[in-house]
């Protein structure tokens, strides 16, 4: 959308004011007793008072009316949303999805709330320790209606259109091979121009933050002046109609009405915001030697867990770039890991199923459950001449990786009618190729 400015910088202290409103910051307090225009002080804190300042989140917005002037919140359907791990039996197996379905605007106009879908998840909202992973397939812009998570953070992965966010804090516009995150309790609405879907990474209980680089060094992977976050931003509407404010609380959904946007935010200033990035600016980091280094070279943001090294969950991607590795089977070797991994394609092919896993489509190889190469990259791949060559060219596949052991919910084993029972079947013409006579070559 010609026209939006950003702020670069990743959990910078950032203020910002609308220009229509000059001086509307308060100088030197956070709270006078009269702000500026006559506005009133709110604070959005993302993290306990008392937290390490570090790790401490918060922000202060000045708003014309503050949020707590709303009519009582009531439950309202989840649709396809949930919480309910235990809806199906556990399904260790490795599981496909064909790309999801996005319905279409002459049958059913659907918006990005109504149009949201848990595949898999794991954890309790109450307790503040999980994830949830979603779909998202719309067709329609939210009106007069914004959407808060009072559960824990989106991380937005865009597939299949573009999607303006209007949030508190300003808009963003978030395309395709981009990503955002709307933190926590954080009021937002979509607006879409067609037929759209998308991936979302929920984490109950931590922030997403950059990875440690350690032996990398000072730089590298997603750097911090490209993230962004919006300017503010206000708009003084009245809707007499009624404005709906949808809740996600405790893993159900609950509404209120109220007579005026919610995005009525002149100023703000603080650490605490919503937040884009290109994943083309990735900065990857790739073996130049032998040996397939493990994913974790591709980690965009993490979500700490209590455990040292060990995340609740990661967002890591597979950005086009050089493969070099000399003597080495250069793909993603054969695998079982202590972590779950969720796949999805946001275009392209991925190089180590380039049949079957489509953009749009997803992939989950549970925990301990063992996966790889399929039979026809393992035989390519085994005898390719290694020469220096570009990988994963015009694609961009990328991974959420958790050390919860994800159940499947109901929608995603039967309701979506995507799963792919078939999928199993690309490892069966593996066959042996033991050789008890081999010796090795003399030099």
């Amino acid at each position: 959308m010609a026209g939006l400015k950003y702020m670069s910088g990743f959990g910078n202290e950032f203020s910002s004011e609308d220009p229509r409103c000059p001086g509307s910051l308060p100088e030197g307090q956070n709270n006078p007793q009269v702000c500026p225009y006559g506005l009133y002080a709110e604070q959005l804190s993302g993290s306990a008072f008392t937290c390490p300042r570090p790790a401490n989140k918060r922000s202060w917005l000045y708003r014309i009316l503050p949020s707590v002037k709303h009519k009582p919140f009531t439950a309202v359907p989840c649709g396809n949303l949930t919480e309910n791990w235990n809806e199906v039996e556990p399904d260790p197996n490795q599981l496909r999805w064909l790309p999801f379905t996005i319905p279409k605007s002459t049958e059913k106009k659907v918006d990005f709330v109504a149009g949201l879908h848990t595949v898999c998840g794991a954890g309790d909202a109450k307790s503040r320790n999980g994830i949830g992973i979603h779909m998202y397939t719309c067709n329609t812009s939210m009106v007069d209606r914004c959407f808060n998570n009072s559960d824990g953070d989106f991380l937005i992965v865009p597939q299949q259109g573009e999607i303006l966010i209007t949030t508190e804090f300003g808009k963003m516009m978030v395309e395709p091979n981009e990503i955002c995150v709307i933190q926590q309790g954080m009021r937002f609405s979509v607006d879409v121009f067609g037929e759209t879907r998308g991936y979302i990474l929920e984490v109950y209980g931590a922030h997403f933050e950059l990875p440690d680089l350690g032996p990398i060094g000072a730089n590298g992977l997603a750097n911090p002046r490209d993230f962004l976050c919006p300017v503010a931003w206000y708009e003084d509407r009245n809707v007499s109609t009624g404005y709906t404010i949808i809740n996600k609380y405790q893993g159900k959904l609950f509404a209120c009405q109220q007579d005026f946007s919610p995005f009525n935010v002149v100023a703000w200033h603080g650490n605490y915001t919503p937040y884009k990035y290109n994943l083309k600016n990735f900065m990857v980091i790739n073996c130049v030697a032998f040996d397939h280094a493990d994913p974790s070279i591709f980690t965009v943001l993490t979500a700490k867990s209590t455990r040292p090294g060990v995340a609740i969950a990661d967002f890591v991607i597979f950005p086009p770039r050089w493969g070099v590795a000399d003597h080495t089977f250069r793909p993603p070797y054969y695998h079982r890991n202590c972590m779950s991994e969720f796949m999805g394609l946001i275009k392209g092919h991925y190089e180590a199923k380039e049949e079957g896993f489509q953009p749009g489509g997803a992939s989950l190889h549970s925990i301990m459950t063992p996966h790889g190469p399929d039979f026809d990259c393992f035989e390519k791949n085994s005898t390719a001449e290694l020469k220096p060559e570009r990988v994963a060219e015009g694609t961009m596949a990328f991974m959420f990786e958790s050390s919860f052991s994800m159940a499947v919910t109901k929608w995603g084993l039967q309701t979506c009618q995507r799963l792919d029972k078939s999928y199993y079947q690309c490892w069966e013409p593996l066959r042996s190729h033991f050789n008890p006579n081999w010796k090795p070559s003399k030099k």
